[in-house]
């Protein structure tokens, strides 16, 4: 393994992202399968339940990632888990961006036309949103598999590896970059100003309608900050290098640094979930507890701390039973 401080760096943001993001969607994954099995269930869910599909796909691919850095982003492996990893990677991150697009009309939708958007929402309309998706990003990203094996002048690997999906020649470069322009323009800057728009919309009605509970303005408020942070920090570093990348005509050297932040997506969806669903909060709750009582087992305060233990989780047992407290689409 041959690493510098660079790729040592980037190597532990992977694995904490990983280790993060993994249990969290697992959970995420387990709960919108339950609402998504229930009779006439919301788009919004089957969004999400796309949603945390793409992170796993993401965090699955993760370690390959890892090995790369691993090997200061010397690819040592067959090339052609190089070309479907990226491929599967880049993939994840703009089905994504169209996803959250997806979720901020439905939530906008849901609170600006109550009446009308409970009338007329069918489960069929979220398959649709999330199929157009998962195919306008499979579709553009298809450039991943062209641009590792089109003429590349670096395709003999030799003992030292190769470069994965870099160092392109001249001619890779008037085919790679266009493209990246457009998946910048139309995976990225479209779905975010949907999005702003939506969400503005969103927190201003949930704000000044005053039969709106406190905690879920709260909630419309955490949502629309996470979903915010998700466009402006993890995915737009990576989309404005391949704004620089066009205009000086050559990959910037901040690359491998900006796909570290959109992998972060991956370990900030789960906060999404929360805002957004009931029984993703249960879900997190009773994994809390779960590892709360397992950590007092083994410390041997079980009996001291289960009257605590009782308090402090009467809330979630309560959200259990109580009608589901969140937006007009739950």
């Amino acid at each position: 393994i041959m690493t510098n401080w660079r790729s040592s760096l980037i190597l532990t943001a992977y694995i904490a992202i990983f280790l993060t993001g993994l249990p969290a969607n697992l959970l995420a994954l387990r709960a919108f399968m339950g609402r998504v099995r229930q009779p006439q269930p919301a788009p919004v869910h089957i969004l999400l339940l796309s949603l945390t599909l793409a992170d796993l796909l993401l965090l699955l691919l993760l370690p390959f990632k890892m090995i790369e850095a691993a090997y200061n982003f010397r690819w040592h492996l067959p090339e052609l888990l190089c070309a479907l990893t990226g491929f599967g990677f880049y993939s994840s991150i703009y089905c994504s961006t169209w996803l959250l697009a997806g979720i901020s009309i439905e939530r906008y939708l849901g609170v600006a036309f109550p009446v009308q958007y409970k009338l007329s929402r069918k489960p069929v309309y979220g398959v649709i949103a999330a199929l157009v998706a998962w195919i306008m990003s499979f579709g553009h990203c298809t450039i991943v598999i062209i641009g590792q094996y089109w003429k590349s002048a670096q395709n003999t690997t030799n003992e030292n590896g190769i470069t994965c999906y870099e160092n392109f020649t001249d001619a890779q470069l008037n085919v790679v970059l266009p493209v990246r322009l457009e998946l910048c323009l139309f995976l990225f800057f479209v779905p975010m100003v949907i999005t702003i728009f939506c969400y503005w919309r969103f927190v201003w009605i949930m704000l000044t309608q005053p039969h709106v509970g406190a905690q879920r303005r709260r909630r419309a408020v955490g949502l629309a900050v996470v979903t915010l942070l998700n466009f402006l920090v993890c995915f737009g570093p990576y989309n404005i290098s391949h704004l620089v990348g066009f205009y000086t005509k050559k990959s910037p050297p901040w690359r491998a640094e900006a796909v570290v932040f959109s992998s972060l997506n991956a370990s900030l969806d789960p906060l999404l979930f929360y805002f957004s669903s009931s029984a993703v909060r249960r879900a997190f709750g009773k994994g809390l507890q779960i590892l709360r009582h397992q950590s007092s087992s083994l410390l041997g305060r079980r009996g001291r701390e289960t009257g605590e233990g009782t308090n402090a989780d009467r809330g979630v047992s309560q959200a259990e039973g109580a009608p589901s407290s969140d937006f007009t689409t739950d």
